[in-house]
């Protein structure tokens, strides 16, 4: 684990490059299957990026970034716009899409399944399919819906569903209804969406989803929003609830030291040195946000820069993805 702040980071020895060989694992990597496209055209918080997605596009990008695999997920403005039916079809249709990429790529691309929240019932379907008959991954959910957040009692089913299977959830950032916007100028993707990243962390966290739980795996993008920055306010506020040892039995640091965290969009120290004061690099996975998130290469060149050492570059590039996703040993 990195100790001491910028100065040390800066100061570490070794800088890791993109291997001539690919070898890295992008846990966050966003694909454009032409269901979703043909929906989300004209909406709030698509990126023109996303727009011009194809397999081909991943595969030259992965090749010069070092990666060897990438799990794919759809990304903003994700699938819920108010109707169930339409919602249903599409998340459907982009895990069919998937699943056809992945048979044909079986190493260079994994699945992390889209859901049709929050519709309840067609998402305890969608994850039957997704496992028994797709053999997705995981899955892939957004922090919030409309204005309910996970953690949220109305999901509870799927929860217990997802903790059954022992599931690996991706989480991805969105901007709710309540703070799109709020300030003239400003995109929610500077600002919104590590803050609604650390609201679904604290949903999830405080309302005893993840201690009743225990057997998700879940990855939180972009290094936890703002979470590990607030981690000395959060533990202090889930200390003071009032069903505290019921909610958190082994206490709020346990649940967040448990969890996975991606480096998309937080590939600097500033974003690095917080989450490492709260986690150890064991719990840091290799993320892009690739296509809107830039290239893999100046992602890998980017957490050089940062000052790891080398076992600690291994560990993020691909050696922690391993322990969630084995089939990629190979």
């Amino acid at each position: 684990m990195i100790a001491g702040g910028l100065a040390a980071l800066a100061a570490s020895g070794a800088r890791a490059q993109a291997p001539a060989k690919p070898q890295r694992i992008d846990v966050h990597h966003h694909f454009a299957p032409p269901a979703w496209l043909a929906e989300v055209k004209g909406r709030e918080m698509l990126q023109r990026a996303n727009t011009e997605w194809t397999p081909q596009r991943s595969i030259e990008d992965m090749d010069k970034g070092g990666v060897a695999s990438a799990m794919i997920s759809i990304t903003n403005p994700g699938l819920w716009f108010g109707d169930k039916e339409v919602t249903r079809r599409v998340a459907r249709a982009c895990n069919e899409y998937g699943a056809k990429l992945v048979q044909d790529q079986p190493r260079r691309f994994g699945l992390f399944a889209a859901m049709p929240l929050p519709d309840v019932d067609a998402t305890l379907k969608e994850i039957e399919y997704a496992y028994d008959t797709l053999k997705a991954d995981g899955v892939h959910l957004f922090t919030s819906y409309g204005d309910v957040w996970l953690g949220n009692a109305a999901f509870e089913p799927v929860m217990a569903e997802l903790n059954r299977r022992k599931a690996l959830v991706h989480v991805h950032p969105t901007a709710a209804n309540c703070c799109k916007n709020l300030v003239p100028d400003v995109p929610p993707g500077i600002m919104e969406y590590g803050t609604d990243t650390t609201r679904a962390i604290l949903g999830v966290t405080f309302s005893g989803t993840a201690a009743r739980y225990p057997d998700i795996k879940f990855i939180w993008s972009h290094a936890g929003g703002t979470a590990p920055f607030l981690a000395g306010r959060i533990e202090r506020g889930a200390a003071a609830l009032k069903d505290h040892d019921k909610r958190l039995p082994n206490g709020i640091l346990h649940e967040l030291r448990k969890f996975h965290y991606d480096t998309a969009g937080a590939a600097n120290a500033g974003a690095l040195v917080s989450l490492l004061k709260l986690v150890s690099v064991a719990q840091v996975l290799f993320g892009t946000d690739f296509p809107p998130g830039g290239s893999s290469a100046d992602v890998a060149k980017s957490l050089a820069a940062v000052g790891f050492s080398e076992a600690d570059m291994r560990a993020i590039d691909r050696d922690n993805a391993l322990k969630l996703l084995p089939r990629f040993a190979a």
